[in-house]
Parts: structure tokens; C-alpha cells; sequence
């Protein structure tokens, strides 16, 4: 079926109080097990593509983008096409030129005052080209290349008043806090801030997001959703870790193979079995 917009998706959960998944893509595998994960869940889902993903491919938009949004089309899922977690406003303005619907403009790392400016001129030029964006505010650790950060220290989490102003100044479509989850978790261990987030929800005017939702039990997760408001939740390492699993099982037991469709097969059902399980917690 047709793309479908990021925003279109997101607006319709939050009508309907209910959650929309966002599943990170590296490989056309991993694109091809969420189209299948959220056909057999019977539910639409988002297809992302971070910065990090972008350098594996050796800076090259293109193939990647390409490649997420034939297998988005060709599924019978409801399926959008987000570039996540960009920080190169090069890599931003080729969103809607590569069939993006949608873009996390990430100036988190800047101090305040330079994210609001840097994250204005992305929503500017977002809203001249028809791309929704989405930002964060707040320190959400665990990104490749940082040093750890603990989740439950003092200064890490979200604001709600800095957040309300924030949203103002920017016109962000949507907003990624920090709560209590943190990315590249292999153990789903993270306790969330559930008073923080309905804090948050009614601070705010824009859909808020969940990011390193991997970490996050799927009774947290059910609860972040259903009564505290969150909206899009990202999924990455999750995904990892099943494929990961699935193709070290079938090494260990076929010690002579050399053909990688015969790892990659076991892996790319696994993971297509996760993002149907999460997919599951929407409601």
C-alpha cells in the first residue's frame, strides 16, 4: 500500500489513545521483518532510519531509504518512513526527496538556548517541505559514541515547564522526553517516571515520544501508553539482540555452513516475531 505520513499515523493513536511503534531499519532485513511483524499484529508501524544507520551505509542516504520504502509499499501494513536522530541538516533536507514523511531533528546535545535556535530552523524548513518533526528535550542516554549516562540522575530528566516552552519556541510536531528509558539496553530493566510523563502530557500540546523503549517491560510500556500519554515509541536494539540470538543459534549448530541465507532467514523471523510483540503493547 501507499506510504503513509508519519504525522497521519501519530495523530491517529493519540485520537485513539493508544500507542504507534517505531522499529529502527539498518538492513533490508530489518525492514522486511517489521513489515512482516506488523502484518501478522494486524497494525500499522513507522520504519526509521537514524544518522548512525546512514554512516554504516557509508554516508549514503539513498540505497537504505530506498530500499525501506519499496519494501513499505509492496506490504499490507500501514507503514511510514522516519529519518530518526539526525543531527546533520545536510542529511535533513534530503528528507522529502528520499519519500520521508517525517524527521527527528536531534540538537540535544546543544546547549538550550542553541537547540531552540537550531531546532526552530529545522521546523521552518520541516513545514516549507511538508516533513513532520519531531525533537527532544532532555538527556536520554546510551547513544552510540557517548559515555553512559545514568537515567535516574539529577538533571537528566525532562522538565515539564522547560518542555511547554520549548514546544513553543520551536513548533515541534512532536517531542522525545527523557523519562527513565535509555538506548542500547539489552535488558528490559528501565523503570519509568509515570507521574513525570502525565506531567508532561498535559505540559505540552504536541504527541510525546518514548525513546530507548527496548530497555522498558512490556507492562511499563502497556501503562506509558494507555494512562499516561505517550505516543510513538521507539524500538531499536531489541530488534538486534533477536536477530543477533537467532543467527548465533544456528551457527553454533551448523559449524560448516557458508551460505548467509541460511543465518540471515532465522534471524529476520525473529525479529519480525519482535516487532509483532510490541506491537501487541499499542493497544
Amino acid at each position: 500500500m501507499p506510504l503513509v505520513s508519519t504525522g497521519e499515523l501519530v495523530s491517529a493513536a493519540q485520537a485513539e489513545g493508544r500507542g504507534i511503534a517505531a522499529f529502527n531499519v539498518i538492513t533490508l532485513e530489518h525492514a522486511e521483518a517489521i513489515a512482516a511483524g506488523a502484518e501478522r499484529a494486524g497494525a500499522p508501524a513507522i520504519l526509521q532510519i537514524s544518522e548512525n544507520a546512514v554512516k554504516f551505509h557509508g554516508g549514503r542516504l539513498s540505497a537504505v531509504a530506498a530500499a525501506a520504502a519499496a519494501v513499505a509499499r509492496t506490504s499490507g501494513a500501514p507503514l511510514a518512513l522516519h529519518l530518526d536522530h539526525i543531527e546533520s541538516v545536510e542529511l535533513l533536507h534530503q528528507a522529502h526527496t528520499e519519500g520521508f514523511g517525517s524527521v527527528m531533528f536531534d540538537a540535544s546535545k546543544l546547549p538550550y538556548e542553541e537547540n531552540v535556535r537550531a531546532t526552530a530552523a529545522a521546523v521552518a524548513w520541516g513545514h516549507e517541505h511538508g516533513i513532520w518533526i519531531e525533537a527532544e528535550l532532555g538527556k536520554v542516554g546510551g547513544k552510540e559514541g557517548e559515555a553512559p549516562l545514568d537515567a535516574h540522575a539529577p538533571g537528566v530528566r525532562t522538565d515539564p515547564a522547560e518542555a511547554a516552552a520549548y514546544v513553543r519556541d520551536t513548533g515541534v510536531d512532536a517531542l522525545a522526553v527523557a523519562v527513565g528509558s535509555s538506548h542500547a539496553m539489552t535488558e528490559r530493566t528501565a523503570a519509568l517516571d509515570h507521574e513525570l510523563i502525565g506531567r508532561l502530557r498535559d505540559a505540552v500540546p504536541v504527541p510525546l515520544v518514548l525513546h530507548g523503549s527496548s530497555g522498558v517491560p512490556d507492562e511499563e510500556i502497556r501503562r506509558a501508553v494507555a494512562s499516561s500519554g505517550m505516543v510513538k515509541i521507539n524500538v531499536g536494539t531489541a530488534l538486534n539482540t533477536a536477530f543477533t540470538g537467532a543467527v548465533r543459534a544456528y551457527l553454533a549448530e551448523n559449524t560448516t555452513g557458508v551460505d548467509p541465507r541460511k543465518y540471515i532467514a532465522p534471524g529476520r523471523e525473529a525479529m519480525a516475531g519482535t516487532v509483532a510483540g510490541f506491537l501487541a503493547l499499542m493497544g
